[in-house]
């Protein structure tokens, strides 16, 4: 079987349009790599500070292109029998049994220890044949007939030698067993590695990519982030909140609240019925989206005047 190459998205536009209709919103950025990648079948590497929407865009597209998200989370320590395949020992044992069982009629008719044994040898690949192989992500994604996103999450924190593993895949959609041969993708799946540059990367592996860097966005995009995340908010919550939100990220604190944390606290007002924001209902809710104590103190010292500011700023 040929293999089936992806089909690319006829504009920036459509894809634009296309995560937005299924609750992402692109940069023109965004956009334009994901129309790329479509068109150039390579994958997309995904930097920039955690919680800025790096994993939700492969979810999304995923959503958009209407076909399975197979994720890999990676770990230091993440090896080849998770991310890729595994013998089914059991099924092997219970194979081992019922050849034991048949061995009489095997060996029957032949002449001597020799033949007898060159007889048996006619069953070893069996063992270790497509039927006894578990597959995991990265072979799973391989198999799908009809399309596949497949998600490297957080490949920074994997070991160079996995990350080396992966370069067959990236660069040529095949894996190789060695009991078994190479194994080709079916269809071209649509990659994305994530990172939050914990490390650097390979050159190798970067070559191989699309990269794509995601900041947080500004206080207009967020905006509209919100706003599709949390339809209920008023706008002049939102406003409010976002602003306080791009005020605390100048501070001086440890993490800086990711856009995930925006939407969490945007959610939390309205469940709170808050119709503006208040000194008090800021501190009730300031573990929303600060999640460390000392990041909090941080805050809670220049409460007033964030508040303050951010009223004055954002009528």
């Amino acid at each position: 079987m040929g293999l089936k190459t992806r089909s690319g998205f006829d504009t920036r536009e459509e894809v634009r349009e296309g995560l937005k209709n299924v609750g992402y919103i692109a940069t023109d950025r965004i956009a334009s790599t994901v129309y790329l990648a479509s068109h150039l079948g390579k994958p997309i590497l995904v930097e920039g500070p955690a919680g800025v929407g790096k994993t939700e865009l492969a979810k999304a597209t995923a959503a958009f292109m209407r076909v399975p998200l197979i994720r890999l989370q990676c770990y230091e320590g993440l090896d080849e029998s998770k991310a890729l395949y595994e013998w089914k020992y059991g099924k092997q044992l219970l194979y081992t049994q019922l050849l034991k069982d048949q061995l009489d009629r095997i060996v029957q008719g032949t002449a001597g220890l020799s033949e007898s044994i060159e007889r048996l040898h006619q069953y070893d690949d069996i063992f270790f044949s497509p039927r006894f192989l578990e597959p995991r992500p990265l072979l799973k994604a391989l198999q799908q007939q009809e399309g596949v996103v497949l998600l490297v999450d957080e490949i920074d924190k994997s070991d160079d030698e996995f990350e080396a593993f992966l370069l067959e895949i990236l660069s040529d959609f095949q894996v190789s067993i060695p009991e078994i041969g190479t194994i080709e993708a079916v269809s071209v799946p649509f990659v994305f590695l994530t990172s939050n540059s914990t490390r650097e990367l390979s050159e190798a592996l970067q070559r191989r990519c699309l990269h794509l860097y995601i900041s947080f966005p500004d206080e207009k995009l967020e905006r509209e982030i919100v706003r599709t995340r949390v339809p209920d908010i008023t706008e002049r919550l939102n406003r409010q909140l976002v602003a306080f939100i791009h005020k605390v990220r100048q501070l001086d604190i440890k993490k800086l609240p990711s856009v995930s944390e925006t939407i969490d606290w945007a959610r939390t007002l309205v469940l709170l019925h808050a119709e503006t924001l208040d000194r008090e209902t800021v501190r009730e809710t300031l573990n929303t989206f600060l999640k460390t104590q000392e990041d909090i103190l941080v805050a809670e010292g220049r409460l007033d005047a964030l508040t303050e500011e951010t009223l004055k700023e954002a009528r």
